[in-house]
């Protein structure tokens, strides 16, 4: 069995959606955040919440939301994980005490000081997604298929558990997990035809070069 897991994010439709479960991801991705393409309503979360298996964790993702946002969005989809983009250390343990679910930050990286940051979600956050770093002005703070330099993390003490994300694909997956010692890799763009478009195949392709690390 793999040692390393892998969550498959912003899938949006039935199709992609059981290709990723059949394919063996541990986690599948919600986005709640009107602006990307990737975003799914309320009602569409509900529907691709219910033919999630229960050994899959859902995980909805956020741009500094407001709990009312978050409230509808664990009501529709029955989340397991919230992971948050764009939020304070102290916003991500407020959210943590309200929902009582598992918290991941998203630190977006592309210098060694840039890690600085992570340490500070230390009991505010249950794990750290590294995420590249968008250009200023980027309309989104992810999924923009942008990889940074893996060597930043080399020798850095992680403040808690954490995934690795940021310009994945089938073609570089396995080189990144045995680069920085990922047990969680996260992909979006990476499996992608187009922005919001999920390939059924490339979301096997990567999910197969996850499965044989």
């Amino acid at each position: 069995m793999s040692r390393v897991t892998a969550k498959i994010c912003g899938l949006s439709n039935p199709e992609t959606l059981d290709a990723a479960i059949a394919g063996g991801a541990s986690h599948v991705g919600l986005v709640f955040f009107p602006p990307s393409p990737r975003a799914v309503s309320f009602e569409a979360a509900a529907g691709l919440a219910a033919r999630v298996p229960s050994h899959v964790a859902k995980v909805g993702i956020f741009v500094d939301p407001c709990n009312a946002l978050i409230d509808e969005a664990i009501e529709a989809g029955a989340l397991d994980v919230i992971q948050l983009h764009s939020v304070t250390p102290g916003r991500a343990a407020a959210l943590k005490q309200h929902t009582g679910l598992e918290i991941w930050v998203a630190v977006p990286i592309k210098t060694r000081s840039d890690l600085d940051s992570a340490t500070k979600y230390e009991g505010a956050a249950d794990k750290i997604v590294y995420d590249a770093k968008t250009p200023g002005g980027a309309a989104l703070p992810g999924g923009m298929g942008l990889r940074f330099d893996w060597s930043v993390l080399d020798g850095f003490h992680h403040p808690l558990p954490w995934a690795l994300s940021g310009g994945l694909t089938p073609d570089n997956v396995a080189e990144a997990a045995r680069r920085t010692g990922a047990t969680l890799v996260d992909v979006s763009s990476g499996v992608e035809t187009a922005p919001g478009s999920k390939d059924v195949d490339k979301i096997a392709a990567f999910l197969q070069a996850v499965a044989q690390l």
